[in-house]
């Protein structure tokens, strides 16, 4: 059996171990939440160093990538500075590729539901490939960047701003505490509704599953989630919201979806990889990820609530 673990800065109370057949292999997949402690993650990434297959990093983002441009956390790099043999991925392979179907998902499992295309993006930057599969597919888009990292009631609707507000603001937002962006620990099992215009404008909400948890309003009847990383508290939490259809990015397994840096952590366990993962020069790694969702087959998941 080989073992792929998810060190996640998130809350501890979302942790779950299953045990899954992929690629004809047996994987271990499990997420550890350390509550928001950064030296606790640290040290565990350093102690199983070497005593897994693969890691992936949750709650957090090791950098951003914008189209082909990988822009890195610096906060979050530093929680993987001992880490010398067991590859790493923050999620970043599937949000490139798997991330991009879930327009085409919508269209073919949810024929003539979404009648007027309208999304909101909760943060575009840090999930470009679902940002881009509703651009491409003709959505009028509202992206939440500045509300949700800057907590500002500023929409950005177009592709072009996207870019110049990548360009100016990470080489800024890279040097700051991840928690400072992000909510962590006990800051995600805390609700703070707002923007709520946003969320009713939309048919199909997209983005994190913390971000939508944490800032949804209470009823959002009839519309579309598309989000990761679900326990069946939030599947309960959209069902009472009156959410008509969740669509998790990655399959729902015993229960609940994995996030992308878990999933993907397992494909690289196993694929038995040990070559680290360089998200700034990938060489032919997405297309690999291609390959492997192809080969699995893997695709977002679509469930009726």
């Amino acid at each position: 059996m080989k073992r792929a673990v998810s060190i996640s800065l998130g809350s501890s109370s979302r942790n779950k171990s299953v045990d899954i057949n992929l690629l004809g292999e047996t994987i271990r997949m499990e997420r550890i939440g350390t509550d928001g402690d950064m030296q606790k993650a640290t040290d565990l990434y350093t102690e199983l160093d070497g005593k897994v297959d693969a890691f992936g990093v949750g709650g957090a983002l090791l950098g951003i990538m914008v189209g082909n441009k990988w822009t890195p956390m610096y906060s979050v790099q530093s929680l993987i500075k001992n880490v010398r043999q067991t590859p790493v991925v923050d999620g970043t392979g599937l949000k490139m590729t798997l991330e991009k179907k879930v327009a085409s998902v919508i269209n073919n499992s949810l024929p003539g539901y979404v009648k007027e295309k309208k999304a909101f993006v909760a943060v575009a930057l840090d999930r470009w490939g679902s940002a881009e599969a509703f651009m491409n597919d003709g959505y009028e888009c509202v992206f939440g960047d500045l509300m949700f990292a800057l907590g500002l009631g500023l929409p950005v609707r177009k592709r072009s701003t996207l870019i110049n507000l990548a360009n100016i603001l990470l080489p800024v937002l890279n040097r700051l505490p991840f928690s400072l962006l992000y909510p962590t620990g006990e800051k995600q099992n805390q609700r703070q509704p707002r923007f709520s215009e946003f969320f009713e404008w939309a048919t199909v909400v997209a983005g994190d599953c913390h971000y939508l948890w944490r800032h949804m309003p209470e009823r959002l009847p009839d519309r579309v989630i598309v989000t990761n990383t679900t326990t069946p508290a939030d599947q309960d939490f959209f069902r009472s919201a009156g959410i008509k259809y969740l669509i998790t990015t990655t399959p729902i397994i015993d229960g609940r979806s994995f996030g992308t840096n878990m999933i993907e952590a397992a494909i690289l366990a196993a694929l038995g990889r040990k070559d680290p993962v360089d998200y700034a020069r990938p060489g032919n790694y997405f297309n690999l990820m291609e390959e492997m969702l192809e080969k699995i087959p893997l695709m977002p998941q679509v469930k009726e609530l």
